[in-house]
Order: structure tokens, then C-alpha cells, then sequence
């Protein structure tokens, strides 16, 4: 059985580190699963989330040529969290009924606007060199 990129597979954890987990696959292979991909909050202490002998379900994030095998806990789970709030955004702008023109030209004001406050600020804090005065 190949691992492959994009996969999820069942697995067994092994070892436990301070920067992530082993995990024992099924062909008999090891992968890693950083810390940063044990949950979709922060994990101060990893031991909190996992213990030797779990069974977990990972994804297959990457696989290196000398062996490494990358692996995730989070974005093996099927609803990431982000999905709702873009659908969100998506659902406001149909509402507002904006035309993309619109959408662009609002941007467009909207960036102008902050670019002019910044250059304000920025030159008044240079002590008066390239100001304008008055």
C-alpha cells in the first residue's frame, strides 16, 4: 500500500514528543504529526490531546524522498471550521445586491482612504521632514 498525498488513513500513535506525535500507519510506516495539526486551537501541551496507544485518523499532508511522512489530525476531521464563515461573506454580498464594478470601486475608495491616513501619519512622525505645513 503506497501513501499518497491527500489521503486519510487510520493509525495508531507511538511516540509523543514536544512538537508533535508519531503515528504508526498500516503498511507498517511512521509519520509525524506536528503539533500545529493536532487540533484547531492552540496546544500548549500535547499530552492533553493524545496518549500512546490512541488510534487516530490522520491526512497524508506530505511525503518527502528520504521517508518523512507529514501527517494532520485536524484536516483529517470532514468540517473545517472556515467554511461557514465564507459562506457568510458570500451570503452578505448577495444581499447588498453589489455588481462586481461596485464591489471594486468601494475597494478602491476604501484603500485610497487608508493609504492617505498612513501616509498622515507617517509623515508627521518623521519631525516635520517632507510634511506639509499649514
Amino acid at each position: 500500500m503506497s501513501i499518497e498525498v491527500g489521503s486519510k488513513l487510520q493509525g495508531k500513535v507511538t511516540g509523543i514528543t514536544n512538537f508533535g506525535a508519531f503515528i504508526e500507519l498500516p503498511d507498517g510506516k511512521t509519520g509525524l504529526v506536528h503539533i500545529s495539526e493536532v487540533a484547531d486551537n492552540y496546544v500548549k501541551d500535547i499530552n492533553e490531546h493524545l496518549t500512546v496507544g490512541d488510534e487516530v485518523t490522520v491526512k497524508v499532508l506530505n511525503v518527502e524522498d528520504d521517508g518523512k511522512i507529514g501527517l494532520s489530525i485536524k484536516k483529517a476531521k470532514d468540517n473545517p471550521p472556515n467554511r461557514r464563515r465564507n459562506q457568510g461573506n458570500q451570503k452578505n454580498n448577495r444581499e447588498r445586491g453589489e455588481s462586481f464594478e461596485q464591489k471594486m470601486n468601494r475597494f478602491l475608495k476604501d484603500s485610497e482612504d487608508r493609504l492617505a491616513t498612513l501616509k498622515k501619519h507617517t509623515e508627521s512622525k518623521r519631525g516635520g521632514r517632507g510634511a506639509r505645513k499649514g
